[in-house]
């Protein structure tokens, strides 16, 4: 997406004197940025594009109040501060709050706008990203997910993701056509020592959640999993891995506001994206784990191969996350809440009793929501403190 710079200028300037005084600004501005800005017109604001409104000068806003009706937003004014440029965008945000529009003014020094400027263009091509996203649900959410039910059209509505319903026999159907999908890491995968019989039934569970995705030209999945077991004796948790390391958010369960939050996170971090149970709870510490048997196999330093831990068989993954920063986040089913904390991964444990792989966080938020508030069970985390980020995501 270009930056684009759509220039307001009043009439009793002297257009080629002030252009001269602001060229350093936008040179200096897009050196930070490493790329140039592209001059546009009102007609360019629906195309790709990411577009500022560049107050070059005051008495503008007469000129902006004509054709404000014209954009349908964002409403993003750069200012340098020179020729009254601040106070006519001081006054133009104002009419747009009247106007109960979302503005924002963009104006210091050059490493604070470029730092701006991005943050708000990686917001709004998430926004537009999800758009054209395309999530499947193989099978019905597992029965214990009470409360994470979704109203497909209420998501594409607010989120314009589109949701569609798969049929576990079609995913049956595939996995049995045997397809031997190419992944970089397989070779790995089987160098690890566990036990070839069940890697190879669950690289075939994989091939066949790959045709799901191939078929239907899928951004991600969530797969009714535990189905799996019974059928194949063997799990979704290496398939899901897979999925995740080439970019394609995959989730457990069927838990449909989980792989809506995954994606989510995804897009606006470009992290991989661990889901993971609550395990247990330190108030004191304001410490949570979390832990599955399932993660991108991009995400983990090292990965170890296990079997799944409710089951006992198949495969499932131990991932050691690098210690440091992280994002936990949720968002309802509704679409009209969320989570999100910064915090630190501080330990990666090997408990026997609890899912494969397993992290300690120390939250940076009140732990005891969990306790009191949480939305639903699974969680999704990433590496970095992307809450900032995420907060400003929703609240344009």
């Amino acid at each position: 997406m270009k930056i684009g710079l759509y220039n307001l200028i009043s009439d009793v300037h002297r257009e080629g004197y002030v252009n001269s005084t602001l060229q350093g600004f936008l040179v200096d501005i897009e050196e930070k940025l490493g790329e140039k800005f592209e001059n546009i017109n009102l007609e360019d604001f629906d195309k790709d594009y990411f577009p500022l409104i560049f107050i070059k000068s005051g008495g503008v806003e007469g000129k902006f109040k004509e054709i404000f009706m014209q954009i349908k937003g964002p409403y993003l004014l750069l200012s340098n501060g020179l020729h009254n440029s601040l106070a006519a965008s001081l006054e133009i945000a104002s009419f747009l709050k009247q106007k109960k529009k979302r503005v924002e003014i963009i104006h210091g020094n050059s490493d604070y706008i470029a730092r701006r400027i991005k943050e708000l263009r990686k917001i709004f091509q998430v926004k537009n990203r999800l758009v054209f996203s395309k999530l499947g649900v193989i099978g019905k959410p597992s029965d214990w997910l009470i409360a994470s039910d979704v109203d497909y059209l209420k998501v594409k509505d607010t989120l314009g993701i589109s949701l569609m319903d798969i049929e576990m026999d079609e995913l049956v159907k595939e996995i049995d056509q045997d397809h031997h999908f190419a992944h970089p890491k397989l070779k790995n995968i089987r160098e690890k020592g566990f036990n070839k019989k069940s890697i190879e039934g669950a690289l075939k569970i994989y091939s066949g959640f790959k045709a799901i995705v191939n078929k239907y030209k899928f951004d991600g999945i969530t797969v009714r999993c535990f189905d799996l077991l019974e059928i194949y004796k063997n799990t979704g948790c290496l398939g899901l891995s897979l999925l995740n390391d080439e970019g394609i958010m995959a989730g457990c369960e069927g838990d449909v506001p989980a792989l809506i939050s995954m994606t989510i996170l995804h897009l606006l971090t470009d992290e991989p994206v661990f889901m993971a149970n609550p395990s247990s709870i330190d108030i004191g510490k304001n410490e949570i784990i979390l832990a599955h048997c399932t993660l991108p196999l991009n995400m983990p330093d090292e990965f170890y191969l296990k079997t799944h831990f409710e089951s006992g068989i198949g495969v499932g993954i131990k991932g050691d996350i690098r210690e440091g920063e992280a994002t936990i986040f949720k968002l309802s089913g509704d679409g009209k809440e969320y989570f999100v904390s910064s915090g630190e991964i501080v330990e990666n444990l090997s408990k026997e009793n609890l899912c494969r792989t397993q992290i300690k966080l120390r939250m940076n938020e009140d732990v005891k929501y969990f306790l009191q508030n949480s939305i639903g069970n699974h969680h999704l985390i990433c590496r970095g403190d992307n809450s900032k980020l995420v907060r400003e995501f929703f609240e344009w």
